[in-house]
């Protein structure tokens, strides 16, 4: 079987499941998730040149042709393109790409900016910021570990990472280059970078390999070595008894496992399906937003349309709707990957939940009510203690070279927490209340 020719998503992922072997919100600023000693530059990210020195204690040079530790390399090939192969020179070229602020209209927003290298590789802000401090509309999901998900972005409206890093560049809230010869134009007359692009790609400077070229680096972050990656492959003391009994509500109780499966086979503790679990329900209205966003993308169904739509509009609530038109995906997100959670808060598509603790709370209660909530959302009657261990466990997700930081987190978000738990409702949790009564 030539897994290289597998063109079904589904299937790629059963392929996947043998993958590894053996082993409100306005007031959630940067400032106040990353500690004072990062130097900052343009939109409160860390410099680039500071992120750099970082990622190089991080990821020290490493023969990027070969198939990332514990990885089956029949399986990592097939998510590889073919037009793509992983070379040191394509990375390279894609990795200072991914630091180039000139690939933005104003020269002030990189990859980098928004995939902060010190901050788990997001922003850690609720939305991000584009070129003139515009807002975007969606949470920044982190790039680490993305080489094997299946589609790109939280609604899935981009098919592979190529294609993905190239949408950015050219949204008007992100990075606000009128097109993509714009971009080509800022860099090309740079003789290293027609040097380098010579050498990765034997041609000149061009969008599409813009692309390529930063999706080659990505796919170098390969961040699976956690603590419970170790409990996992037999180390018992690996993780707390608190988080052991996490692990256990996670499979059962809390039913987690249904959209986030964990474990050696499957590293990400995603489905890479899209779903309903009702948080924009809080403030939208859907029947509204989906009649809007049937006529203006009936007048222009572009790409370039459907991406400003859901980064810059309200239609960004209805998520998956937007890409299919299918009503049963309105308000549909992919299931995040679970790896590094602790250190990329605020969470969901919106960044409108702020702590682990406030993400456990809004499932206890079986979400937000809505015509189209997922019919797995359902209220799971965990009490404070089985909370504190499902957080507990989910700490343990996070790569070991980011344990200092992730012991931040924890504290952090633990001292908000004892602050204030603005989702959570016992009555809903244990259907003192049911959801028809609100």
């Amino acid at each position: 079987m030539n897994v290289k020719k597998v063109s079904s998503n589904t299937a790629r992922w059963t392929i996947c499941s043998a993958v590894l072997i053996g082993m409100s919100l306005s007031a959630w600023r940067a400032e106040a998730a990353v500690p004072d000693d990062v130097p900052k530059g343009d939109h409160g990210a860390a410099t680039m040149e500071y992120q750099t020195e970082v990622l190089d204690r991080l990821l020290p040079t490493a023969d990027v042709s070969r198939v990332p530790r514990g990885f089956d390399p029949v399986v990592w090939q097939a998510f590889i393109p073919e037009d793509n192969a992983l070379t040191p020179d394509r990375v390279g070229l894609g990795r200072k790409l991914y630091f180039e602020k000139r690939l933005s209209a104003d020269a002030s927003v990189a990859c980098a900016t928004c995939h902060d290298v010190t901050r788990g590789f997001t922003d850690q802000l609720a939305v991000s910021k584009g070129i003139r401090d515009q807002n975007g509309r969606r949470n920044a999901p982190t790039t680490l570990n993305v080489a094997l998900l299946q589609t790109a972005f939280l609604d899935g409206r981009s098919p592979t990472l190529d294609h993905q890093a190239q949408m950015p560049i050219v949204n008007p809230v992100e990075m606000g280059m009128p097109d993509g010869q714009a971009a080509v134009a800022a860099i090309q007359d740079d003789a290293e970078y027609k040097t380098a692009f010579q050498r990765a790609y034997g041609r000149a400077v061009n969008y599409e390999d813009i692309g390529r070229a930063i999706a080659a680096f990505e796919r170098t972050l390969i961040f699976i070595d956690s603590l419970f990656r170790r409990f996992l492959d037999g180390d018992e003391g690996a993780i707390s008894s608190e988080a052991k009994q996490g692990w256990v509500l996670f499979n059962e109780k809390a039913r987690c496992v249904t959209c986030h499966p964990m474990n050696t086979s499957n590293p990400l503790g995603t489905d890479n399906r899209f779903h309903n679990i009702g948080v924009s329900a809080r403030h939208q209205n859907f029947e509204v937003l989906a009649k809007q966003a049937l006529k203006a993308l009936n007048e222009d169904p572009s790409e370039q349309k459907l991406d400003q739509l859901a980064l810059s509009t309200d239609m960004s609530e209805l998520g998956r709707f937007m890409v299919t038109k299918n009503r049963s995906d309105i308000g549909a997100f992919r299931t995040s990957i679970l790896l590094n959670i602790g250190i990329t808060p605020p969470y969901m598509h919106d960044g409108s939940i702020e702590t682990l603790w406030d993400v456990i709370d809004h499932y206890n209660k079986g979400g937000e009510p809505n015509l189209f909530l997922d019919g797995g959302m359902e209220p799971l009657a965990l009490t404070e203690k089985e909370i504190d261990q499902l957080v507990a466990f989910l700490f343990t997700l996070t790569d070991n070279r980011f344990a200092q930081e992730n012991r931040r987190q924890l504290e952090r978000q633990r001292a908000q927490a004892h602050k204030k738990r603005p989702l959570r409702d016992n009555d809903m949790a244990f259907r003192l209340k049911l959801a028809f009564e609100q």
